[in-house]
This record gives C-alpha cells, structure tokens and sequence, in this order.
C-alpha cells in the first residue's frame, strides 16, 4: 500500500470518463495506457511485474500487455482486463494464485455494430471509389457520369441475414431494422435467433457475421455456405477472419456471387498487400478498427472501475472471468 493507506493502481490500459475519477476516488492511480506510446509499448509478463513492482500497486487493469506468470506472484487484490475476453490475461494463473480477474463485455459492441454499418454503405454506394474518383480529377471518364457508374439499389426494403445474435449482433440488428431491412438471424445459443443458418443464407441480400471463433464456427462459411447464397449477395465480416474460409470468398467475388464485400479483420490483424482482395474495386478493407473509438474506452473504464469499487467493498463483482476464487 502506498503511504496514503489507500490501494493503488497501476492501468496501462486507456482509461477515460466517468470511470476514470470513479478509480481514482477508490485507489492512487498511475496511468500508462499503452496506446499513448510512439513507439507501441507493450509489456511482457516480466516487465509487466516489474512495473507492478516499481508502482507498488495491488490493482492492475490492462488490455494489451501479458499479465502472467510473474504478475501474479506480486501481492494483487485485483487485476482487470478491459477487454471483453480477457484473453492478454493467463486466466488459470491468476485462478491459481486467488487473484479475481474482471472483464468488460459488450463494451465496444456499439462501436462495431456502426462500423458494420459504414461498410455496407461504403460497400453498396461505391463510397471508396468515388472518394478516389474525385480526388484523381477522374469524375468524367471512359465517357460517362459519376450517376452513371454509382447507379445501386437501396438497402431499404431489403433482407439482412445475422450469423450471430449477441450484444454486437444486437446493435445491429436494430441499426438495419431502423433503416427499414427486415433481419433474420442465426444463433444456437439466443432464444430469439430463430431462423435457421441456411434460412439465413439463402433469405439474406446483406450477410454480416457477428460470431465468436469457436470449433464450430472456425471456418463455417465455406464454399457450400456461399454457394446457398442468392447472387449478388453483400458480405460482410466485422468479427473475425477465421469465420469465413478466405479462398472461398475469393472466388465468390469472381465469379459474381458476392457482389461486394466489407471486412474489418484478417488473419494475423495483416493482409498482404498482394491479396487478390485488395484488387477488387467492390470490396473495402480496414485495419480492425470496428472497436476503436473513444467511448468503447469510456465503456470498459466504467464496468471495471465499478466492479473494482466492489471488490475493494467485499461484494461480488458483476463482470467477472473466474467466479471460483470468490469466497
């Protein structure tokens, strides 16, 4: 403890809002975020303990650096992890040493849910090409009008088809329903997901995928999954890569099945800059960058700070990764 009595805390994750002064009325704090450093700072398990150390702090709430090993040997009361699967945190570790671990579900599920809809605009629009077309002094070219070549259909009146209905899934699905789609979705596991993952596919003039990677969804949309799609079909993926079978969408784009496509996410967090993706006019790429907003940081500093703030009261967190080693 640090000599004003109080706990302190250590966060190298960003941290900001209404959260923020509500740690800092319960802990001295030391803020780190890692996102702040040029050149990207990251901790491993052992600089992380050193750090630890070196603030003499009993809380540590981060989200990209490694806590493992050696942090949990130091005297912690607590550790957060700002993300909504606190997979930086080596969750058996900290189990094993009685440390409790907290998360922050859904916390940028807002976040992604408006980038999934700013791809299917930029994707059915031709927002990206026409920026370009604008830029390069090539508005009137090969004989024709911007009108000409940006003609598209509405999204209005149109189906979309949800391959997973949870707090992201959510967002959307009532995101596309105010701009008049109708929306299916497919999820074993929400009671009122009820239509079936072929329903989907084959309803679906938007498919937009919102699940985890689990060993039933690694790799689930494959060249069967879009050869049941109706031609034309737009396709997005704002979750993860590993959803859907790269190679297959590929050929999809060519040959016309996939009208247009918008993904956040690539194996790796990298796509080569030689992929046949990043030829094709109809498809928009970004860097995941679906959760990177400032209120998703205002989101988890609020559920960790307050889970913290009980924790340090003796009652039971409510976002917590390791239920066991309450007591």
């Amino acid at each position: 403890m640090p000599r004003s009595g109080r706990p302190r805390a250590l966060v190298t994750a960003p941290f900001r809002g209404p959260g923020l002064e509500h740690l800092r009325q319960l802990a001295d704090v030391v803020l780190d975020p890692w996102i702040e450093h040029t050149p990207l700072r990251l901790y491993s398990a052992e600089q992380l303990a050193e750090r630890v150390g070196a603030a003499d702090a009993t809380i540590v709430v981060c989200e990209a650096d490694h806590c493992a090993g050696p942090v949990f040997d130091l005297p912690l009361r607590v550790v957060g992890s700002t993300r909504g699967d606190p997979t930086n945190v080596d969750l058996a570790g900290a189990t094993a040493a009685g440390i409790p671990v907290l998360r922050a579900p859904a916390r940028n599920a807002d976040a992604v849910a408006e980038m999934t809809l700013a791809l299917l605009l930029a994707v059915t629009r031709g927002i990206v090409p026409a920026d370009a077309d604008v830029r390069q002094g090539k508005v009137y070219r090969d004989g024709t009008i911007p009108y000409q070549r940006y003609r598209a259909w509405e999204i209005k009146g149109r189906t979309a088809g949800l391959v997973g209905l949870g707090a992201v899934g959510r967002a959307v699905r009532w995101r596309l329903e105010a701009l008049g789609m109708r929306v299916l979705a497919y999820d074993p596991y929400a009671d009122d997901a009820s239509s079936t993952l072929e329903e989907v596919l084959e309803a679906g003039d938007v498919i937009s995928l919102h699940a985890a990677v689990t060993s039933e969804t690694d790799g689930m949309i494959g060249p069967a999954e879009f050869a049941r799609m109706g031609d034309g079909v737009v396709f997005l993926n704002t979750a993860r890569a590993r959803l859907h079978q790269m190679d297959a969408l590929v050929a999809a784009l060519r040959s016309g099945k996939v009208a247009a496509a918008g993904l956040d996410h690539f194996e790796g967090e990298h796509l080569p800059t030689d992929h046949p993706l990043t030829s094709m006019a109809n498809v928009v790429l970004t860097p995941h960058i679906g959760g990177a907003t400032f209120d998703t940081e205002v989101n988890h500093s609020r559920m960790i700070a307050e889970d913290i703030g009980r924790i340090l009261a003796g009652e039971r967190p409510l976002h917590i990764a390791n239920p066991e080693v309450l007591r």
